[in-house]
């Protein structure tokens, strides 16, 4: 993995540059130097526990749109077996990825998701918001068709009741080639944003995020030179003195310029298994606690009584060997599912749940020592 020495001068670059490659992709998605591609998050939401499932849709599944009239929306069958998480114990993905090595995650965009008004004479064109993720997985397999794939389906704002409001949101996607893009809808229009650094967290919008980079162009992964002031010579105090600066609050702009800043400083990353133990660290720095302000969706009235953490679960989906890796707030042991162990055509229609926790606990290997 190349290594590089003013890191977010070059940031900026790609910013400018967006037909650039990188070789880390950011907070969510790492490189390896063989090419191989992993896609990670967490899941933060601090309101409630969202009882996560792992969901296996087989191929040929049948969805019928959300609409602000019902379940009267676009009919569509599923092109591609999907693996993914859901949310709410409903079958809406929330981050999932495909046979194809596809992957999507949908992250909280409050006050700046605005979708189309809804249209009576498009609604076998319409799905909700919180069916897109559903919708991508299923019927593509690479950026390119899910950018052309869009344009035409028409996405509206439809009430959740376990939330009591329109879910505000925006979404990333990585294809098994590292190429991501993310999707926005802004004062009711679908914008597509080209992310060449992989990085999302929640509002304001991507573009906004990417010009706050500008702000932390000093940032670097080496030390400051030591510095001649009135004949005394001034060092460093410590290591680190490179990120000076950066951001430490868990705010989304300043979780935006860390996951920046820790993915472009990776070690190097020899394939896809490595990227994804490196990844699992770097998300290690986004566990956020419980509290009132404590993640996305918290508040003093929040239900978090069996909850111990605001990060409910952590994903790591290895495109390049069809793997998901997660844990979760209740047990940190990374658990896999491998896609390829998976014969999408066999499930009979049926949408298979698997519950993330077995128990609720932490799983801990006891040590017993021999003495003689």
């Amino acid at each position: 993995m190349k290594k590089i020495s003013l890191l977010l001068p070059l940031i900026l670059l790609f910013h400018i540059c967006a037909h650039f490659k990188t070789q880390a992709c950011t907070g969510v998605c790492l490189i390896s130097d063989d090419g191989g591609v992993v896609y990670g998050r967490s899941m933060e939401w601090g309101a409630f526990d969202l009882n996560s499932r792992v969901a296996i849709i087989p191929r040929g599944y049948t969805f019928t749109g959300l609409t602000p009239n019902g379940y009267n929306g676009k009919i569509y069958q599923s092109k591609y077996g999907v693996v993914g998480l859901d949310m709410l114990h409903k079958d809406l993905i929330a981050d999932g990825m495909n046979e194809e090595g596809l992957v999507i995650g949908i992250f909280y965009h409050p006050g700046f998701a605005e979708y189309p008004d809804f249209n009576v004479t498009q609604i076998k064109n319409t799905i909700s918001a919180q069916e897109l993720t559903n919708f991508i997985l299923t019927q593509f397999a690479t950026i390119d068709e899910v950018k052309s794939g869009i344009q035409p389906l028409k996405v509206v704002g439809v009430v959740e009741e376990k939330l009591g409001i329109p879910i505000e949101a925006h979404w990333m996607v990585t294809d098994k080639s590292g190429e991501s893009i993310v999707i926005e809808y802004t004062k009711g229009e679908l914008v597509i944003h080209d992310a060449p650094l992989g990085v999302i967290t929640n509002a304001p919008n991507y573009d906004w995020h990417m010009t706050n980079l500008r702000n932390h162009i000093n940032l670097s992964m080496y030390s400051l030179p030591n510095k001649e002031i009135a004949n005394e010579s001034f060092a460093p105090i410590g290591a680190g003195s490179g990120m000076i600066g950066l951001p430490g609050d868990n705010t989304p702009p300043s979780r935006f310029v860390r996951a920046v800043a820790w993915s472009q400083t990776t070690r190097s990353l020899s394939n896809a298994s490595e990227a994804t133990y490196e990844l699992l660290r770097i998300l290690d720095n986004f566990q956020l606690p419980l509290g009132p302000d404590g993640a996305e969706g918290a508040s003093e009235k929040s239900n978090v009584e069996l909850m111990r953490s605001s990060t409910i679960w952590t994903t790591v989906w290895n495109q390049t060997d069809m793997i998901l890796n997660y844990h979760t707030q209740h047990n940190r042991r990374v658990r896999q599912l491998h896609l390829t162990d998976i014969d999408f055509e066999l499930m009979q229609n049926e949408i298979v749940h698997i519950t993330l926790d077995e128990q609720k606990e932490q799983d801990i290997l006891k040590i017993t020592p021999r003495i003689r």
